[in-house]
């Protein structure tokens, strides 16, 4: 075999035997640089859906994205998932956010009967993202903080997703200013998203989190990402108030990162009687996110999250103001599970 003929893959397997060189010479030589918005063959097709460009990614995307965690790794039937994944695309929802983490072991959503299978995201996508590949924004999560285990996780990671490449690789669920210094020791994962990035395994990069904002912001500093994901409430209001308009979320924007908002409709577990399309709207009104996250567990979800983009137009202030105010418990809570020590991501949108 040439050296010009190694395929990404086969790169991801030699530098989990050799080390992944963060300098010198490059690591993958066979593929060019990838376009910074486009490869030959994809297909976006929003189907009429109002879209907004993703940071300066240059990628227009519609404003919910498929949040792909564990309400979609306990749907039990395969293939019910893969008619909905189907069904998203068919309907223009083409940006798929899923993790290595994601599988039916972490979490157990509200209503939901554990699946006596083991259901890993990435595994149930496979199929779907095969047949459809340059239909679909592919965006998934590291979360290995050592750098071997990181390769070999996505190395895993385009095994079960069928795919050589990726639209979107993110380090996942970043905690800490100690979390934010080993991430940036040299050879360490930022090196590595950015080194896979330049070699053409993925297009862009980016980092999501739920607790910090301290942390969120100073990785804008640490890296050239791409984008970032953040939780809607990412800290216990009373007892460590931070504004996430103030901190991470400009810092990001300033820098032209797109910014995802995640866990919108997850105060009606700790407000009653919130209507989780409110929520929805309450998120796409706030200033900032480009986008949101929205788990998908059926086709029924799907129908409204799109019911809500065709005919979305911004909450007017009175109405953020009253949705704010019933909002004040979840934000005040620090019973929420991601503000818990050995939180795993993924439990549920």
């Amino acid at each position: 075999m040439k050296k010009n003929d190694l395929s990404r893959r086969d790169f991801i397997k030699g530098a989990i035997g050799a080390g992944l060189m963060v300098s010198g010479a490059g690591v993958l030589p066979s593929c060019s640089i990838l376009p910074p918005t486009k490869k030959p063959g994809i297909s976006y097709d929003p189907k009429g859906l109002p879209t907004v460009e993703f940071g300066s990614t240059g990628v227009p995307v519609p404003r919910i994205l498929c949040g792909l965690g564990s309400r979609f790794c306990h749907m039990d039937s395969d293939d019910q998932a893969h008619q909905m994944l189907h069904y998203a695309l068919d309907h223009g929802l083409y940006y798929f956010d899923t993790a290595w983490a994601y599988d039916n072991t972490i979490g157990l959503p509200p209503g939901k009967a554990r699946s006596p299978r083991h259901i890993i995201s990435e595994e149930r996508m496979g199929p779907v993202v095969k047949e459809r590949r340059n239909e679909i924004f592919l965006s998934t999560k590291v979360t290995s903080r050592d750098p071997d285990e990181a390769k070999r996780q996505i190395e895993t990671s385009l095994k079960r997703l069928q795919t050589d490449h990726l639209d979107q690789l993110m380090i996942h669920d970043v905690t800490t200013m100690e979390d934010v210094n080993k991430l940036s020791e040299k050879g360490n994962l930022i090196d590595i998203l950015h080194r896979l990035r330049e070699e053409g395994l993925t297009r862009f990069i980016g980092y999501s989190g739920h607790t910090n904002a301290d942390a969120m912001a100073a990785m804008v500093d640490r890296g050239d990402f791409n984008t970032m994901l953040i939780a809607m409430n990412h800290w216990d209001a009373s007892k460590n108030p931070q504004n996430r308009q103030e901190l991470a979320i400009p810092k990001a924007k300033a820098k032209g990162m797109g910014v995802i908002l995640m866990k919108v409709v997850r105060p009606r577990e700790t407000v009653a009687g919130l209507d989780p399309r409110d929520l929805i709207k309450y998120a796409l009104s706030l200033k900032g996110p480009d986008v949101i996250v929205v788990g998908l567990d059926s086709i029924e979800v799907i129908d409204s999250n799109l019911e809500i983009l065709r005919n979305f137009e911004p909450l007017n202030e009175i109405r953020m103001k009253e949705l704010a105010m019933q909002l004040t418990p979840f934000y005040e809570s620090n019973e929420l599970p991601w503000m818990q020590p050995g939180y795993k991501d993924g439990l549920w949108t």
